[in-house]
């Protein structure tokens, strides 16, 4: 994935949901509960939080500009998109895209995300048995997986990635080089383990140097880029 066109694509999303969504679907103030066990169309609003009860099921998308979105456990929606603000779910959601510009992202257990899962600047966890269908990224922040699943690309160009207890990423886990930034962000070395019983199907493909362990029990499909496998640190037990 091209983290710098999922940026973009995320401030496109947050330009049409000012400017061009109606009045009468849209709330520029106002926080907004969706009741647990209810079921409703999708919901916006500019300066406000969103949130899902458990087992609710929303036939659209949530979107906020300046708020948070929490979906509770068993719940089902399409989409969820804020500019400002975290988005976190509970266990057992069913969700489309999810994505954020400044915020963190969490997933809790045995949640199904059936796209991408992406953020600019904040952390991500995955807990067990996440299942994230597409790609996962972000340019600045921790991504730490714990059990989790990704079934494409795993992506970041600043951010330390955790894969734990048997997490697996489909595709390959990339780390950019950065354009622009701060001279620590360009100099600093993100931290990069693949714990033990975890896997990398694709490559780890490094544009810049990194700070580089694998277990002897994770399974790489190599090392590409400015670093080779010669130069990861192998470690036995839980972390290096």
């Amino acid at each position: 994935m091209d983290t710098r066109r999922t940026v973009a694509s995320i401030f496109a999303g947050a330009a049409a949901l000012m400017l061009f969504l109606p009045a009468h679907a849209f709330n520029f103030n106002k926080s907004i509960n969706v009741e647990a066990g209810s079921e409703s169309d999708g919901h916006s609003t500019l300066n406000g939080s969103i949130t899902v009860g458990d087992s609710a099921i929303v036939n659209g998308s949530l979107e906020t500009v300046n708020g948070r979105i929490s979906i509770d456990d068993n719940a089902e929606v399409e989409d969820a998109e804020t500019v400002n603000g975290s988005i976190r779910l509970g266990a057992g959601v069913n969700a489309g895209d999810i994505s954020s510009v400044n915020g963190t992202i969490s997933i809790g257990e045995g949640s199904t995300i059936d796209g991408e899962l992406s953020v600019v600047n904040g952390k991500i966890s995955l807990a067990m048995d996440v299942s994230v269908r597409d790609d996962v990224s972000n340019v600045n922040g921790e991504i730490d997986l714990s059990g989790a699943g990704i079934g494409g690309d795993l992506t970041t160009v600043n951010g330390d990635i955790t894969l734990s207890n048997a997490s697996t990423v489909q595709g390959d886990l990339v780390v950019e080089r950065p354009n622009g930034g701060s001279w620590r962000d360009r100099d600093r070395r993100p931290r990069i383990i693949i714990g033990p019983g975890s896997r990398v199907l694709g490559e780890i493909r490094l544009e810049r140097e990194v700070e580089l362990y694998i277990s002897d029990s994770a399974e790489v499909g190599g090392v590409s880029g400015v670093m080779s496998m010669d130069d990861a640190e192998r470690f036995s037990g839980e972390r290096p």
